[in-house]
């Protein structure tokens, strides 16, 4: 197995990109290909030993976070994204991870590896921390308008998603809304949910943001404008209460001998919340195995997308995700298959 990765995509590439790219070559003896501008990539390898494990793909141009994303891949055809997404479509690499421009990266999956038959707009499925494990929810910023028949498609993804490589049995999907009854909901919802209903898959109904975070769904379905709200509502909630604790605990004497005990719990939660953990967020829908991370990405979180790149190939998702597809018929994928 080969994974592509964007060396030059990111707030902190090359350097933080290579790094972490070295890490998950020694620790998970996966091969590598680092696409970006020479010159600099070397320069971040140094003398590092990986094995033989790490190459290097030149490319001169850089699509910056500022560019339009479907002007910028049309236009720098030699760009460390647009390359490193070729060489999986010329099946020189099993997939491609970048923490660059999101749309340049979704942009670069749509126009060199396609759509899965059926999929008519393919999601980005981001995890969240909950109070048994971990929630997906998608989308997470694809598409801010959805039809009914997106959702009905994301739910479906997700659910495959959630048991290939998250590995629930029969993941539980649940259709974001504002209420719990069926009756709930604005006018895509509302279609959607008797889609849902009947898609062979374990939909539990309407649920409310509050389900996210108790654990109480495994696959949240939404479109990606209120999922990237929630999503990054999330980030930031983690982020100011780990805050507020540390705050707390060093008020007085008595806290901080009491947080001496409690360090290795503390340690856990601080674990359980980080985005980096997890690393990055697949494009579901695209016809091959495509990973994006936070454009703040570090070598950690470089180092858990490769991980989970290498994960979604081992455990064949596009191909599930592709046979699924073809289940629920021409009619509701919204004559994509028949196309």
């Amino acid at each position: 197995m080969r994974i592509a990765v964007d060396a030059m995509g990111g707030d902190f590439a090359p350097g933080e990109v290579v790094k972490g790219a070295l890490q998950a070559a020694v620790e998970y003896g996966i091969s590598i290909i680092l696409v970006g501008d020479e010159k600099q990539v070397l320069a971040e390898l140094g003398n590092a030993d990986a094995g033989g494990l790490v190459s290097v793909v030149h490319t001169p141009e850089v699509i910056g976070m500022g560019e339009h994303p479907a002007v910028a891949v049309r236009r720098k055809r030699n760009s460390s994204i647009v390359r490193a997404t070729q060489l999986v479509r010329d099946g020189e690499a099993s997939a491609v991870v970048s923490a660059g421009s999101t749309g340049a990266a979704m942009t670069s999956a749509l126009l060199y590896l396609g759509r899965i038959k059926g999929v008519d707009r393919p999601a980005i499925a981001g995890v969240l921390p909950n109070e048994r494990g971990h929630s997906l929810m998608l989308d997470v910023g694809a598409n801010v308008d959805c039809k009914p028949t997106h959702l009905l498609q994301f739910g479906i993804m997700g659910y495959h998603y959630a048991k290939k490589i998250m590995g629930m049995d029969n993941p539980r999907v649940g259709l974001l809304s504002n209420g719990e009854e069926n009756t709930k909901g604005n006018e895509a919802t509302l279609a959607a949910f008797p889609k849902l209903q009947e898609a062979g898959i374990n939909f539990i109904g309407n649920i409310e943001g509050r389900d996210i975070f108790s654990g109480g769904v495994d696959v949240v379905v939404c479109d990606g404008f209120i999922g990237n709200i929630v999503l990054k509502a999330g980030e930031g909630m983690a982020s100011a209460l780990l805050k507020m604790v540390k705050e707390e605990i060093t008020k007085s004497w008595l806290a901080k001998i009491g947080t001496v005990m409690a360090m290795p719990a503390l340690k856990e939660l601080q674990k359980r919340v980080d985005y980096t953990e997890y690393g990055g967020a697949p494009f579901l829908g695209v016809n091959g195995v495509s990973i994006i991370c936070h454009g703040s990405s570090s070598a950690k979180a470089v180092k858990n997308a490769v991980r989970l790149a290498r994960d979604s190939v081992e455990n064949y998702l596009v191909e599930s995700i592709r046979e699924s597809m073809k289940i629920i018929g021409p009619k509701e994928a919204g004559g994509s298959i028949a196309q």
